[in-house]
């Protein structure tokens, strides 16, 4: 994906275009070069914005809104040197800026993303293989980086016939057309582009962006699920619901199931050891014994038998799965009996959950460690749409019926 590159500035300015930077709320005094800078820098043009911010952070080194903007600047600049060993220590000056302003405070999403993915030496990788295809794709993002988006898009083009596979082609395009507003082109690039890879999450939350920038908040929704389904592990999926729920004034329905029971295997024994803090009547006592007692018939030997081929035990999806049913049923099996009602609590939730045929995207989401993420990729290729419908039924609010569509 795009981040992992990092060689791209046109990704850095959707994010900008996209979300409303948070130190824009504390205004500072009236500057008229910090303002012409700025700009510059929203309207794309980050080799132009570059110097200005530079002398700009020389003389207020705490401004976090300059600091951030002129570290971002200079990964865009890094693109347009041909030198790669230039280019290599210009992407490293970056991240030490950009560094600088997280201690300065600066907490934003744009930051957080730049520095989880751009390695601190400034190394980057080609985007092809193919040489005409990357010297293409990387003549078009110096354009980019000039602010010259009619110029980039030559480039993109160019490299997408030569390659009608090359997933950045397309997503690039698409953001281009964005840059300029044109959101219905930029929409139908970013399509390409799933087309392409709908497992790469960036073109399905560029376009969200898209769309929510034009008030399109249903098809925004859809589009942001789309990216969590390509790679729910990867935080930046998660970007997008986070601008939605935003927009919307809503909140994910993320149920957090704590564990009430430990399970652990010391010197050859299972041990499973019930939460102490468990009230005896708790309905959900005996449903944590049940589910301690599976896992650790799958920690002994159960694991060994499903899965032959790997060279020792880890926590999988199956598990997990067969563990949550048994626990479920204990629990539904104690409340009717206590004649408790669990609708509007979270065994309630998990209850229905189960219910509706989607116990395993539960666990794929919303319980995932390493060992069971190993089995989402696999689980998503036969299996999207359930995945889809956990997250459009239990997860992600619904669109308000009178913001699902702008204004006519």
């Amino acid at each position: 994906m795009r981040l992992q590159k990092l060689t791209a500035p046109a990704f850095l300015c959707m994010v900008l275009l996209a979300t409303e930077l948070p130190f824009a709320q504390n205004t500072p005094p009236p500057n008229p070069a910090r303002d012409h800078a700025l700009e510059l820098y929203r309207q794309g043009k980050l080799v132009e914005a570059m110097p200005l911010l530079e002398e700009l952070s020389a003389d207020n080194p705490k401004d976090i809104a300059v600091v951030e903007s002129w570290g971002v600047s200079v990964l865009g600049y890094a693109q347009t040197l041909d030198d790669l060993e230039l280019r290599k220590k210009a992407r490293a000056r970056s991240y030490t800026i950009l560094m600088k302003a997280q201690s300065l405070g600066d907490n934003s999403d744009l930051l957080q993303t730049i520095l989880r993915s751009l390695p601190s030496d400034g190394s980057f990788t080609a985007f092809s293989q193919k040489k005409d295809v990357d010297a293409a794709m990387q003549q078009a993002e110096a354009n980019f980086a000039r602010g010259d988006f009619d110029k980039a898009r030559e480039g993109y083009m160019r490299a997408y016939l030569l390659d009608p596979t090359e997933y950045y082609a397309a997503l690039f395009m698409g953001d281009s057309y964005f840059k300029q507003h044109q959101p219905v082109f930029a929409g139908e690039w970013f399509s390409n582009a799933i087309k392409i890879d709908p497992n790469i999450e960036t073109a399905h939350r560029y376009w969200g962006d898209a769309l929510l920038g034009e008030d399109k908040l249903e098809e925004a929704r859809k589009q942001y699920i789309e990216a969590v389904i390509a790679d729910p592990y990867n935080p930046n999926s998660w970007g997008g619901l986070k601008n939605w729920t935003t927009r919307t004034k809503l909140q994910v329905n993320w149920l957090k199931l704590k564990d009430g029971v430990a399970v652990e295997v010391k010197d050859g024994k299972t041990n499973v050891t019930i939460d102490s803090s468990l009230e005896k009547d708790d309905p959900a006592m005996a449903g944590w014994l049940i589910y301690g007692i599976t896992r650790a018939s799958w920690m002994k030997d159960k694991f060994a038998k499903q899965y032959p081929s790997e060279s020792g035990y880890r926590h999988s999806l199956p598990e997990e799965t067969e563990a949550l049913h048994l626990f479920i049923t204990v629990v539904k099996e104690s409340a009717e009996k206590e004649k408790r009602d669990l609708s509007g609590t979270d065994l309630g939730t998990l209850v229905a959950i189960e219910q509706a045929g989607l116990l395993e995207p539960f666990v794929l989401l919303n319980r995932a460690d390493n060992g069971i993420a190993k089995d989402y990729e696999g689980y998503r290729t036969a299996n999207r749409d359930k995945i889809r419908r956990y997250l459009d039924e239990f997860v992600v609010p619904k669109t308000p019926v009178a913001a699902a569509s702008p204004p006519s």
